[in-house]
């Protein structure tokens, strides 16, 4: 029960319904609030308790300096937790972990259960093994079903023996796009009360959601166990950056063209940790889709939340995905009761403000490595030219040589490095690739799948290219995987389907396929000439995420494009193709045919989503989603409330968090004799930190599987060995095109390891055990943007496993600097403008970090000591932000601090 120190508390009547609301204009200031601060100021009213949350709290809120740097600390209760499969069988494992260990110290399992509604959606198991052909989905959902049988088995018991767990099982969408189109109330209604849906997920792209005017945004794994069972999620009240839209866009122009854009500006920008928010007449004339494709991509701003106000389109999407009217009806009638009700031409307080005009917005690509890299598609085949040096040329940016050294390469006439190489295929026949050759192009993703004008507009590319003779190349591997089941319907009702099949873009399975490393393996032929000629081949996929070594092992840089784009690059089969002079092929008469001549009007567009999608589609789709098919329904589960660990298991294991854990926390200590596991530069991800994509066999964690008896075929991805920390901690920091400057000309896992004499090149994680041996902790350093990308706990838990006790870093993306103090290690950030190069260090020293234990006299100090056996010294900032962070810390990690929390309720 709310303290109501406000008197908010009120009734909001809606047909025959009526439901308690928390009023907003009884707080002084409500009325000026951005959108987004006004959904947090609800929040803070319905959940005050007079302890954790305060009417100070809300005074504070209410009064909102929009100019002031962050400072005043809030406690955010998400009204729901939402999981993909890879960072939700984590969830699951860590779950039934605690509830032993709650056990084991005298309390009462049951006590762990999720206190706030959690739905995980498998999706991101589903590999493109096969493709181009009609067989392609039912074969790669039984291989799906074939590899991750103990997994799937693990979250059925989940769906039993949790209360308000729900699992929406393989085979039936992208977790985002189900959430938008399905699980997404906008208002939500729970014990009689009506309040913004607001949520967290353990994927980064949870703000798709923010299309619909609903705040949530990716928190790692840990944070979503800790919502879960009822833990707010401590907060900094954030700055609110305007981005005002005008104007429409101009035909020939895609959701995914503006998206890059604005994503281009803003991380120029800078809104890292910021919310963004989107006003101006331009919002009404940006449909749903775009919205939604416009917030998921929200992390490659690097913000938290980029949301959009409820208004009329809003309600029209409900509708047209078949939510209830009583649920239209309260939507409307809460957000104008609120003031929640997008005004076109008001203009909120905000701390920053951007401007976008629409019309000026013109088609576009990003790469080849991070999606804020725009190319404007004119000048796309000419920045190729500039781009491919840097990943043939034999010496790298840095000027060091890159590993493994090649000679000078060969130059083509048009100025582009060449090495023509010629390829003999299945059937006898031969082709000539060289660098740039499109081999992977991907329609697939969130980002683009849940958005139907792209994906129509896909589709009679496809059909207009079928009816001029064209096919895709014989090299490119081309993939659907759309993020429901409702594309295909709306495909099928249009007569599109056929044509997608005949270029090659055969539906391969529902869920997060290439984006994530999912792509499967080239086809051989094409595979061996890659690496045997060491060609930087390109992909071209309508995702959100191309960094290095991210897509598929073979292929060295990867490009984003809407998908009707997708399909004209496997028409065009290189990036060396200037798709917009260029001919894509000729037609049957042997005439030139040019993108301008398969290109469709924006009147085809609409016209096919007019008369092709309806409310029916989605109410068949989603009428019993939980229930699974035969083969789910099929699968053996155990029963009770501890889970029956299987010790010869590879996929789910019982990790080693609460071991020797007592109700007692231990005091915080300094740092000292810690040695260098890694010493990396900027824009690290956690895509190079956190284990993904296929298991090498000659791998720490490849090893592993094999004494395990686990067959090189049946390795998996280790996504979806999330479960086994065994593989995980292997795999960690092991990114193929990870840089370790300690250990210079390598790439991939390796560092050096100095508890031998010399300190020979050693992989990461054997190197760590060694010190682990030792007694010897770790430290990494870093540079800027460190952590960016995907919300991948395990970049945070491998690193702990692995005995690194504190990173030092120029600066940090949010989730990581969270997850890192969630699983007990210390961030630490360069003073302003220095860096392990301005400072002279190698990562040979030996480090010791003192003031730490300040902590445990209950504050949190801003910097500590860093010294080094060389002389080098300096002030850390110490980047645990909150109070609530630095409780975190001093009991070992955020599940360490909510199982002693239950306990002692």
């Amino acid at each position: 029960m709310s303290a109501n120190s406000f008197d908010a508390r009120s009734t909001l009547q809606v047909g025959d319904e009526s439901y308690e609301i928390f009023r907003l204009d009884k707080v002084e200031g409500s009325a000026r609030l951005p959108y987004s601060l006004k959904v947090l100021l609800e929040n803070l009213l319905r959940t005050e308790d007079g302890a954790n949350i305060t009417a100070d709290h809300i005074r504070a809120l209410g009064g909102w300096d929009s100019q002031a740097q962050p400072s005043q600390e809030i406690q955010f209760t998400p009204a729901r937790v939402i999981m993909q499969d890879f960072t939700g069988v984590p969830c699951v494992v860590d779950l039934a972990t605690m509830r032993e260990a709650v056990k084991e110290l005298g309390g009462d399992p049951a006590k762990i259960n999720p206190l706030a509604p959690a739905e995980l959606v498998i999706d991101h198991s589903v590999i493109a093994d096969k493709f181009g052909t009609n067989e392609a989905f039912k074969q790669n959902v039984e291989l799906e079903y074939g590899r991750n049988r103990e997994r799937y088995q693990f979250l059925r018991w989940g769906q039993t023996a949790f209360d308000e767990f729900k699992v929406v099982p393989p085979g039936t969408g992208i977790v985002h796009q189900v959430n938008i189109e399905h699980l997404a109330r906008t208002v939500m209604v729970r014990g009689g009360q009506a309040y913004p849906d607001t949520l967290v997920g353990t994927d980064s792209h949870t703000t798709m959601v923010n299309g619909l005017g609903v705040l949530g945004w990716g928190v790692g794994g840990i944070e979503a166990e800790a919502a879960m069972l009822g833990q707010p999620v401590s907060m900094l009240i954030p700055r609110v950056v305007g981005f005002k839209l005008t104007g429409e866009l101009t035909p020939g122009t895609t959701a995914t063209d503006l998206v890059l854009t604005i994503t281009e500006m803003l991380r120029k920008h800078g809104v890292v940790g910021k919310f963004v928010e989107f006003y101006g007449e331009g919002v009404a004339a940006t449909s749903l889709a775009n919205r939604a494709t416009i917030g998921n991509m929200s992390p490659e701003f690097g913000s938290t939340a980029a949301i959009f106000p409820i208004d009329d389109e809003t309600i029209k999407y409900l509708k047209l995905t078949g939510r209830s009217e009583q649920q239209l009806a309260l939507v409307e009638a809460y957000a104008k009761e609120q003031g929640l009700w997008l005004d076109p031409k008001a203009e909120p307080d905000f701390s920053e403000k951007l401007e976008l005009d629409l019309s000026t917005v013109v088609p576009s690509i990003a790469g080849p490595k991070r999606p804020q890299d725009r190319i404007v598609l004119a000048n796309a085949a000419e920045q190729f030219k500039q781009d491919v040096r840097n990943y043939v040329d034999s010496v790298d940016e840095a000027g060091q040589e890159s590993f493994p050294a090649s000679d000078a390469p060969a130059v083509a006439p048009n100025g582009a490095p060449s090495n023509p190489v010629t390829v003999t295929a299945p059937d006898g026949s031969t082709y000539e690739i060289d660098h740039g050759a499109v081999t992977v192009a991907a329609i697939t993703s969130c980002t683009n799948t849940s958005n139907p004008y792209v994906m129509v507009a896909a589709a009679l590319v496809a059909k207009k290219a079928v009816e001029k003779g064209l096919t895709r190349k014989p090299w490119v591997k081309t993939t659907l995987a759309p993020g429901s089941k409702v594309v295909t319907d709306y495909f099928d009702k249009a007569g599109l389907t056929p044509y997608l099949d005949k270029v090659g873009f055969n539906l391969v399975g529902y869920g997060c396929t290439t984006c994530i490393g999912n792509s499967g393996p080239l086809p051989e032929e094409v595979s061996k000439a890659v690496n045997d000629h060491d060609l930087a081949v390109t992909s071209v996929l309508s995702g959100n995420r191309n960094f290095e070594g991210r897509i598929n092992p073979d292929v060295k840089m990867n490009y984003l494009a809407s998908p009707p784009l997708v399909v004209a690059y496997a028409l065009a089969g290189s990036m060396k193709v200037d798709i917009t002079r260029d001919a894509l092929g000729t037609d049957q008469d042997g005439n030139p045919v040019f993108l301008k001549d398969i290109w469709p009007s924006e009147a085809e567009v609409n016209d096919v989503v007019a008369n092709a999608i309806g409310e029916d589609m989605f109410s068949k789709s989603y009428s019993d989603v939980f229930a699974g098919d035969a083969q789910w329904q099929a699968l053996p589960i155990p029963t009770g409330n501890t889970f029956e660990w299987d010790p010869e298991s590879t996929y789910v294991r019982k990790p080693p968090y609460f071991e020797g854990m007592t109700m007692e926390t231990t005091p915080v200590s300094d740092i000292s004799g810690a040695r260098v596991l890694a010493k990396l530069g900027d824009s690290v991800t956690t895509d190079h930190i956190s284990p993904a994509g296929a298991i090498k066999a000659d791998t720490p964690a490849g090893k592993y599987l094999t004494e395990h008896g686990v067959e090189r075929r049946d390795f998996n991805s280790y996504g979806s060995r999330r479960g086994n920390h065994e593989v995980m901690i292997r795999g960690t920091f092991a990114n193929i095109r990870l840089r370790n400057q300690i250990a210079p000309g390598t790439e991939g896992g390796y560092t050096r390891d100095f508890t031998q004499e010399g300190g020979p090149v050693s992989f990461i994680y054997d190197a760590s055990q060694n010190y682990q041996a030792a007694g010897i902790p770790l430290v990494v350093l870093a540079g800027k943007e460190y952590g960016s990308g995907s919300s991948r706990d395990w970049a945070a838990k491998g690193t702990a496993l692995l005995g690194v006790k504190a990173v030092i870093a120029e600066s940090y993306e949010r989730i990581h600097r969270s997850n890192l103090i969630g699983m007990g290690v210390l961030p630490l950030q360069f003073p302003e403008g220095a860096s392990a190069q301005s400072l002279g260090l190698t990562g040979e020293e030996t480090f010791s970090i003192t003031g730490v234990t300040e902590l445990n006299e209950g504050t949190t100090p801003r910097t500590v000591k860093v010294t080094t056996d060389t002389g080098v010294e300096f002030d850390a900032v110490v980047r645990i932000d909150t109070p609530g962070e630095a409780d975190y810390y001093r009991n070992g990690g955020i599940m360490q601090y909510v199982l002693r929390s239950l306990i002692r309720k």
